[in-house]
């Protein structure tokens, strides 16, 4: 029996507890080698088969000691990889898999030197989240199953290699050895999609008692001040949300190939380089993923199909710390453009409106290919929804004695509303969480960001695009900008360029702000927007801007979007060029 659809973990076996991961990266083959030890974490012996979950890895031994134990493994499905199943001999508590993975496991993104900042270095980097964690080690790779675990990395010595884990030592016994052995230990229990690693030319700088920014030389000094306030965010989520329970909030910059905005890898967050905008302005992401340590890292979904337990309270996490540093004008502003959004993303799931409730069924389904806004930001209003009923003070004291009830532990939505109704007792029901958690699409009771900021650019809209001028739009940050390109009425080819002369939108260098006027742009036939997207699809692999930008692309010119496919896609991470083939098969298939 399976409780996740997306695991070969039989419910039966005995559940791994802890990974001692031996590897060594080798760049001139893109592979890693080396070998597992998984403990058991049942109290006596297990004895029988036990399944773990694998994706394109080559099973070489599998072993106690010296003794070789009896393994098999299956054909691979697609989705799930192939079950490697191992037969356990009564008395055993831990055992050895050696094993190497292949040039194209997904949850790895090698990079020539040319694509790094400095030009000189290979980059190695995982991202494991969903279920990529299974492309680079077998595991029970489910994240109802949390490990902790020690690991080696074995790495050229001219390079650094991080973990999202606690750093014990660096070894270069031989001063001649043209390798290095980075060593790491995680001592709390995580799901297995937070592991992660990097090996790069690598550097860091301080900015905080707990706070460490990693980058590329030619990048740190940007990345460190953009991060500066790291620290600060830090202590203000520990006076919302209780202490801090990972000792660090180390930052990895991530190269242009990152798939996400930010990957929230425990002690050592990934962040995009698009938030480098030179001006603070983008740092809610930063808030967004150091609010997963409490919601997702220390409480965690046990599945993809209750994947809105991580990113609904994780939304609400981060406006909240946005609002103690920023105001509440600040997230409330955010808050309707992630309302926007929302809605875009439930037009663009007309044919699937399933993909559109809270608690989603996932069998057979890839969760990358189901991923959206959805869980985020209807997830944020559910939550708003019962904050609203309740009251702030009620709320709060929900949310800590909910965090404290399921720390350490991966749970339903079964589990949340269970403990709703014993503390919120009726609120459920006055919100109609049903429709919410089950039922498609945006309930008509959810909650309106109001705010005078807000309904200053909303007048800006009901303007139009004649009436915006340089004294309505001064001092707008990327959240007003894009409110008002979501809001606004559909523009013509000749009101795009009359914007374009007054604000300089095609050659704006704000990720954000560039990802959202080419999108209106391209969709008004706006040559010079199609020509920009055309270079922009090859400075940036998050997912987050070419979702909407190929989509926007092929609507406008299918064969030139599967051009720039075909060009820039050696760059992007394997589940970024995996999305993007979904966007550009879904664009040329016939209608109906």
């Amino acid at each position: 029996m399976r409780r996740d659809p997306h695991s070969y973990c039989d419910d039966t076996q005995p559940e791994i507890v802890s990974l001692d991961w031996q590897v060594r990266v080798d760049f001139e083959t893109r592979r890693l080698e080396g070998a597992v030890t998984l403990e058991l974490g049942a109290a006596t012996a297990a004895a029988g088969p036990i399944d773990l979950d694998t994706r394109d890895l080559e099973v070489r031994r599998v072993h106690v000691g010296e003794v070789a134990l009896a393994w098999a493994l299956a054909a691979a499905e697609p989705i799930l990889g192939a079950r490697l199943r191992v037969e356990l001999p009564a008395g055993t508590q831990r055992f050895t898999v050696e094993y190497r993975t292949t040039p194209g496991a997904s949850a790895l993104q090698w990079l020539e030197p040319a694509q790094t900042a400095g030009g000189v270095q290979p980059f190695l980097f995982s991202q494991c989240q969903a279920i990529h964690a299974r492309s680079v080690v077998p595991v029970q790779d489910t994240p109802r199953v949390r490990v902790r675990f020690t690991a080696a990395l074995d790495v050229p010595v001219a390079l650094r290699g991080l973990m999202a884990a606690a750093f014990v030592e660096r070894e270069e016994d031989d001063p001649d050895s043209a390798r290095a052995i980075e060593r790491w230990h995680m001592p709390q229990p995580i799901p297995p999609y937070l592991i992660a690693f990097a090996v790069g030319h690598l550097r860091s700088a301080d900015v905080g008692p707990r706070c460490r920014v990693w980058a590329e030389p030619e990048v740190l000094e940007r990345a460190a001040w953009e991060f500066a306030g790291a620290e600060a965010m830090l202590e203000a989520a520990e006076k919302l949300f209780g202490p801090y329970d990972w000792e660090r909030f180390d930052i990895l910059t991530m190269p242009p190939s990152f798939p996400y905005g930010g990957m929230e890898n425990p002690r050592l967050t990934f962040l995009t380089p698009t938030l480098l905008a030179g001006d603070r302005s983008l740092v809610n992401v930063v808030a967004h993923e150091l609010a997963h340590s409490w919601t997702g890292n220390l409480v965690s979904s046990a599945s993809a199909e209750h994947f809105w337990l991580n990113e609904g309270f994780t939304v609400f996490a981060e406006r909240r710390i946005v609002e103690a540093l920023a105001g509440s004008e600040v997230a409330i502003m955010q808050a309707a453009l992630g309302r926007q959004e929302l809605d875009r993303a439930v037009a663009g799931f007309a044919e699937h409106p399933e993909l559109t409730r809270l608690h989603v069924h996932l069998a057979g389904v890839d969760p990358d290919e189901a991923f959206s806004i959805v869980p985020y930001e209807k997830g944020y209003l559910l939550l708003r929804a019962l904050e609203e009923h309740v009251g702030r003070a009620r709320f709060d004291g929900f949310l800590r004695e909910y965090l404290g009830t399921y720390r350490f532990r991966s749970i339903t939505t079964d589990d949340f509303t269970a403990m709703v109704e014993k503390l919120l007792p009726g609120a459920l029901a006055a919100v109609d969480s049903a429709a919410w958690l089950d039922g498609p699409g945006v309930p008509g009771n959810a909650p309106v960001a109001r705010s005078a900021r807000l309904e200053a650019v909303q007048r800006a809209c009901a303007a139009g695009a004649a009436g915006l001028d340089g004294a309505t739009t001064e001092g707008w940050t990327p959240v007003e900008w894009g409110l008002w390109l979501e809001g606004a009425a559909a523009l013509d080819a000749a009101a795009c360029a009359a914007l374009d002369a007054r604000f300089g939108l095609t050659a704006q260098k704000n990720y954000e702000i560039v990802a959202a006027w080419l999108r209106v742009a391209i969709a008004a036939g706006y040559a010079p927007a199609v020509e920009r997207v055309q270079s922009l699809l090859g400075e940036v692999g998050r997912m987050k801007f070419l979702r909407p930008l190929y989509q926007a692309l092929a609507r406008h010119d299918v064969a030139l979007a599967r051009r720039c496919f075909e060009r820039w896609r050696s760059g992007y991470h394997p589940i970024a060029a995996q999305v993007v083939s979904g966007v550009l098969a879904k664009a040329a298939a016939p209608a109906g």
